[in-house]
């Protein structure tokens, strides 16, 4: 959208907002450094970073509120869970709602008056039409350009090429519990330094986040960063499922096979998480988390 904006294809936008959780792959900021020098600066689009924190030290930190990360949970009873996904919204949505506050000049906690808003585009494809929702505040009017235009994920990836873009990586946490197999063995075979940091970070999580810990409210049970809900550096990341394969034998418009994984496309967009709904569980005193 940022390049159709720059290109004169859409109208010009006010600004593009990156919500940078602090532990996206290097290839991300690379790309993101690139579009700012050669697309939205020549456009007079100012790209805006905001942020949370850093998501993985945050986890790791015994004395900061986390939210939690979708883990894959194996109960002490051999049963299977999932912590739920509150990462999305602190580290993506919130910051970007605080700076469109600042941007419409009333910061919080002041009240944005009625009938000041921003128009916001999402990203979303025609391809995850039922994705495309109305925002949650009356200071921000959702609009999806891309499903206007009747633009599949196929139609954005040629017109990126066409722009010698083709290489634009995914936005996502190295460690997203939600990656799929192909997005595992890319970075281990593409990033040796990024895979040491998600397996050490895998293994640091065990117990679960480290405020809880430190606080006595242990985890009952494991967690883990692949499905299979073994250590990082044994899960079967190498093994092709049928959705893998099933995506090499397509034609036409279907996503290349090493962005599918399980039905789903490896990415994270602050109003369209891929991630699927995570299973209860349950802290030292029964409650769900």
């Amino acid at each position: 959208m940022l390049c159709l904006s720059a290109k004169g294809v859409l109208p010009r936008v006010d600004a593009a907002i990156f919500a940078d959780t602090g532990w996206e792959p290097k290839q991300v900021y690379e790309h993101l450094d690139r579009l700012e020098r050669e697309i939205a600066a020549p456009a007079g689009i100012p790209i805006l970073r905001v942020t949370s924190g850093n998501i993985r030290a945050d986890a790791l930190d015994p004395h900061h509120r986390f939210a939690s990360m979708p883990l894959y949970i194996l109960n002490q009873d051999g049963g299977n869970g999932m912590y739920r996904r509150q990462c999305t919204g602190e580290y993506k949505i919130k910051p970007i709602k605080k700076k469109v506050r600042e941007i419409l000049g009333h910061p919080y906690p002041s009240r944005v008056p009625k009938g000041v808003f921003v128009e916001q585009w999402v990203g979303i494809s025609t391809d995850e039409f039922h994705r495309a929702k109305d925002a949650d505040v009356q200071y921000m009017r959702n609009r999806h350009p891309l499903i206007e235009m009747d633009w599949s994920r196929a139609d954005c990836i040629r017109y990126l090429t066409s722009l010698g873009l083709a290489d634009t990586p995914k936005s996502s946490c190295l460690g997203c519990p939600f990656h799929g197999n192909a997005q595992w063995r890319s970075i281990r075979d593409s990033s040796p330094e990024e895979w040491a940091d998600v397996v050490e970070f895998d293994a640091a999580i065990r117990q679960g986040n480290a405020r809880a810990n430190a606080a006595g409210n242990r985890l009952l049970g494991q967690a883990y960063l692949h499905r299979s809900r073994v250590p990082l550096s044994e899960a079967p990341i190498d093994h092709v499922t049928a959705a893998e394969w099933a995506a090499r034998q397509q034609e036409g418009d279907a996503p290349d096979a090493a962005e599918m994984e399980a039905g789903v496309v490896d990415g994270c967009s602050p109003w369209a998480c891929r991630g699927e709904q995570p299973e209860p569980v349950r802290d030292d005193f029964g409650l769900t988390v």
